[in-house]
């Protein structure tokens, strides 16, 4: 030991030398690199549009301290998988759509199936659904995508230290924050499945409205995974703890962890109205069908000419395209790097321009219906979360994120404190079999096998996180929860404020409505704006059959009007619009 000291002196001293030696360089750095460093800022401020109030205070804090849009929306994720863990999450997965330096990205860091997953894993021995087994429990887990999704973006793109970014999620679980009276409910509505079936109650019991909530194992989770790195979660104690709540109940193993990793994709991108949209390519099917909508509608400008928004030759028009797109969705759109998807024949101009020609408004529903899909989509849930974040350099994140269902799987990892999402159910858990007609015995149906569970398989999502561009700049992003009524929400929220010219605040308020391939004939309303008296009257006397649903979907948008930013939350929840000078 004694001999070894002056050696480790001498090594000291000679770090010192090459550290001031590269000081000195730094010094003399040419001019132009320092420049480079401090953008010049192009917006009035940075602004935000979140689903509730701690997630606000956090982008703020990120923004004083020099955080750009991207270190503002890796915060706020990290925050509200802390405030709002119904949907918020670490043990889900998600979309971003970001535009930084003058460039699109998209990252995709959905769950993924484990690689022990069988197509047939939900089924009985006589080929039936077993009830509840891909939405509650262990077995419905996919491999979660958010802290590697998280972990890619800010180290990719942030400004700012990645302990910096996870320092008010961690404040927020260790002090605890006051639960509202949303969340409370959002609670009790899920105990009840989950109850006697997993260990959800011995961590949530407890959440209720105006009683502060601290979470110290979730806070201990964060701050391991702000020491080490994302990958901790993945490789490292938290792994491990993951790992041992699975083992003898689901599929998701240390080497399903090990082996996930989130993936840069190309955007997926068309022009129109003069605007080039940015959003969501498969495995989402969002932003397919929100192309498909935007083009067709424009197709069809002579037939809506003169129409009133939400009047009932409107919502008919709207309906035949949603028709349309939802019989693409299921019979083409699937994870992309298990089956080729035609994207440009489904968003070229040919195409849709020839799919709008079969639209109609004399048309009768259902009297001639467009080829079916494999499935009611009404069956993916809309317990999701949406985020926009500007920041003044003119960067900007559209992000949704999700456990599924609300609150997840209801496993809540023991000694992690985090939930674990359902993502399995968003697979195709009850397989068609292979029709008698295809003579090598395989699916003489094009999307029979889309969608189904295979090992390492990202499910079909509809999560539809959007940017709109005018001039190489942001002019609109935008995004919300809802399942199947994502895009359909999103089409009508951008075409009510650009083809409409409502105010971004009148759009977002404004009521929606909802209409898929199945069940045929029906239009969806939501308890925010009912459909009821004339309009209903006059959609009953179509053919249509009208069904009320129970979630009214939370829009977050930021639009850019010059260089001010105006963010919008959503009247129907709780989140909050802010901008940052």
């Amino acid at each position: 030991m004694s001999k070894a000291t002056p050696i480790g002196l001498k090594l000291t001293a000679a770090a010192v030398l090459l550290f001031a030696a590269c000081a000195a360089s730094l010094v003399t750095a040419p001019p132009a690199l320092a420049k480079t460093a401090v953008p010049k800022p192009v917006l009035d401020g940075s602004a935000v549009a979140v689903p509730d109030s701690y997630s606000a205070d956090t982008a703020q804090q990120i923004f004083a301290e020099g955080g750009n849009a991207v270190d503002a929306a890796v915060a706020i994720a990290f925050t509200l998988a802390v405030t709002y863990s119904d949907a918020g999450n670490l043990g889900g997965g998600g979309f971003m759509t970001l535009y930084v330096d003058g460039k699109p990205y998209f990252l995709d860091y959905l769950e993924r199936a484990p690689q022990t997953a069988t197509r047939d894993m939900y089924l009985d021995d006589k080929g039936k659904a077993v009830p509840g087994m891909s939405q509650v429990g262990a077995r419905a887990v996919g491999v979660p995508g958010t802290v590697d999704g998280l972990w890619e973006a800010q180290r990719r793109f942030g400004k700012l230290k990645w302990k910096q970014v996870l320092a008010p999620a961690i404040r927020y679980a260790t002090d605890g924050f006051k639960v509202d009276a949303r969340l409370q409910k959002a609670r009790d509505d899920a105990a009840t499945g989950f109850a006697g079936k997993t260990n959800f109650d011995a961590y949530f019991a407890n959440l209720k409205a105006g009683v502060n909530f601290p979470q110290p194992e979730l806070a201990q989770t964060l701050a391991r995974i702000a020491s080490d790195g994302g990958r901790e979660f993945y490789e490292g104690r938290t792994a491990d703890l993951i790992a041992s709540q699975m083992y003898g109940h689901g599929l998701v193993t240390k080497q399903d962890l090990q082996q996930y990793k989130a993936i840069w994709r190309q955007p997926l991108s068309a022009d129109w109205n003069g605007y080039q949209v940015v959003t969501a390519p498969p495995p989402s099917s969002g932003g397919v069908g929100l192309i498909q909508m935007l083009k067709m509608k424009a197709d069809l400008k002579q037939a809506f000419g003169g129409l009133d928004l939400n009047s009932a030759p409107y919502i008919h028009l709207i309906a035949q395209i949603e028709d349309r797109v939802f019989a693409d969705r299921q019979q083409y759109l699937d994870d992309p790097d298990a089956t080729p998807v035609p994207l440009d024949k489904l968003t070229g101009d040919a195409y849709l321009a020839q799919r709008a020609d079969e639209v109609s408004p004399d048309e009768v529903p259902g009297a001639a219906p467009v080829k079916p899909g494999l499935a009611d989509a009404t069956a993916e849930k809309p317990q999701t979360t949406h985020f926009s974040v500007v920041d003044k350099w003119g960067n900007a994140v559209s992000n949704t994120t999700t456990l599924d269902g609300s609150f997840g799987s209801g496993v809540v990892v023991d000694g992690g404190g985090f939930l674990l999402n359902d993502e399995m159910d968003d697979f195709v858990t009850t397989p068609r079999a292979a029709s008698p007609a295809s003579a090598s015995g395989t699916s003489a149906t094009t999307g029979d096998e889309l969608n189904t569970i295979a090992p390492g398989r990202r499910p079909l999502s509809s999560m539809t996180p959007t940017l709109l561009l005018k001039d190489g700049k942001v002019a609109l992003a935008i995004g919300t929860p809802g399942g199947s009524r994502i895009f359909t929400t999103i089409f009508q929220v951008m075409t009510d404020i650009y083809d409409f010219g409502l105010s971004p605040a009148d759009a977002v308020a404004a009521m929606r409505f909802h209409h898929q391939l199945l069940p045929q004939k029906t239009i969806y309303w939501e308890p925010y704006h009912p459909l009821t008296g004339d309009l209903a009257e006059q959609l009953k006397a179509k053919g249509y059959m009208l069904e009320g649903q129970s979630f009214n979907g939370d829009v977050q948008l930021i639009r850019v009007d010059g260089t001010t930013p105006q963010p919008v939350a959503d009247p129907r929840g709780v989140g909050v619009g802010k901008v940052f000078q």
